[in-house]
């Protein structure tokens, strides 16, 4: 539990459970860091704000694999049908999940603001912190009852000082100097991202909750086979999304391949899939958070190879005007985004809403 930093082999203990040297020690094991400018103090505090994420994500993974079996506690809406601060009802799995995370960055220290999905404004966790979280805690969780995968959405932010708490949690993406995923399925994986291209790890849980390095160097191919979307809003769809689906399908596309439909509905997982195998993963409609969900997934995005967009922009270039702005989002395989893009006429407006 002793974590070293610097020139010098500076030297600090961590109260247990800090654990997850691996994951640790991603900060000065990338060789593309998008925290150039950081000291070393800061470096440190940035693992452990990486070990917070891998331990609240074990935390988490623990509490849904026995979520079943303690419905009543777990399961449904959370109490008097409460929604968060995006207009979603809350599940008492994402007031639990949050409650985790907000907890393990606030001890870990580092964290100054945490910005949550769940909360209207970003909390003040430590006067002292050099960091800003930004966080979706349990995306998808509407599928717990039936053990779809889910998972954790983390974008990390060095503070600017004498800025609000809400303008330090709207950076433009770019700024990012970190930011993961968690993906609970039949194993807990963890894919963080320090930098640009080439700095994306994959680590998976073991059966002692140590996460391991399993993929020093995560790539989306350039080029896939598989769209992710619900096909089922296809009519409701611009015409040139529909159009550049039609042709996919039937290999018309650039590559002459024709493309398979895979759709989980879990941003995660589908996004996971996409990194593996190639693609893209998506949706047209202004539903996703930039803040929380678009902007970290982008960073992740770039650092494995891959391109995000909206259907006009690179996500990377958007600077949200306030902490819960929406957007809609495309990202996976370089040619595949950018294929679809140059299609043009890609974006839903959000006039049409969808009871579930």
């Amino acid at each position: 539990n002793w974590m070293v930093t610097g020139k010098y082999g500076v030297v600090q203990y961590n109260a247990e459970p800090a654990r997850q040297h691996a994951v640790a020690a991603q900060v000065r094991g990338s060789s593309a860091f998008a925290g150039g400018d950081l000291s070393p103090a800061e470096r440190l505090g940035l693992s452990k704000v990486l070990a917070a994420v891998a331990n609240a994500s074990k935390e988490l993974a623990n509490a849904l694999a026995t979520a079943p079996l303690r419905a009543n506690a777990l399961l449904g809406t959370a109490a008097g049908g409460a929604q968060n601060a995006s207009g979603d009802t809350q599940q008492k799995l994402d007031v639990v999940a949050n409650d985790i995370f907000k907890r393990h960055f606030a001890a870990c220290g580092a964290v100054k603001y945490f910005a949550s999905e769940e909360e209207d404004e970003p909390a003040l966790v430590n006067e002292d912190g050099s960091f800003v979280i930004c966080i979706d805690p349990l995306d998808g969780s509407r599928n717990i009852a039936c053990n779809i995968p889910v998972g954790t959405l983390v974008g990390v932010y060095k503070t600017i000082d004498g800025a609000s708490p809400v303008e330090n949690a709207t950076q433009a993406a770019q700024a990012q100097v970190a930011a993961g995923y968690s993906h609970y399925s039949g194993a807990t994986t963890l894919v963080l991202a320090v930098g640009e291209d080439g700095s994306a790890m994959e680590y998976t849980m073991d059966r002692d909750g140590e996460f391991l390095l399993a993929n020093d160097n995560m790539r989306c191919p350039s080029r896939g086979q598989i769209y992710s979307l619900n096909d089922a809003r296809f009519d409701d769809w611009p015409e040139g999304l529909r159009s550049y689906i039609s042709d996919v399908r039937n290999g018309r596309g650039e590559s002459g391949k024709q493309y398979s439909a895979r759709y989980v509905c879990s941003l995660v997982g589908d996004f996971h899939r996409t990194l593996h195998y190639g693609g893209w993963a998506g949706n047209p409609r202004p539903h996703l958070r930039v803040v929380f969900e678009a902007a970290p997934l982008a960073f992740i995005a770039r650092a494995a190879g891959g391109r995000a967009t909206d259907g006009v922009r690179d996500v990377l270039t958007k600077k949200p005007q306030t902490l819960h702005e929406r957007t809609p989002l495309f990202l996976g395989s370089s040619e595949d985004i950018a294929e679809l893009v140059a299609r043009g006429d890609v974006q839903q407006d959000a006039s049409k809403t969808y009871a579930l």
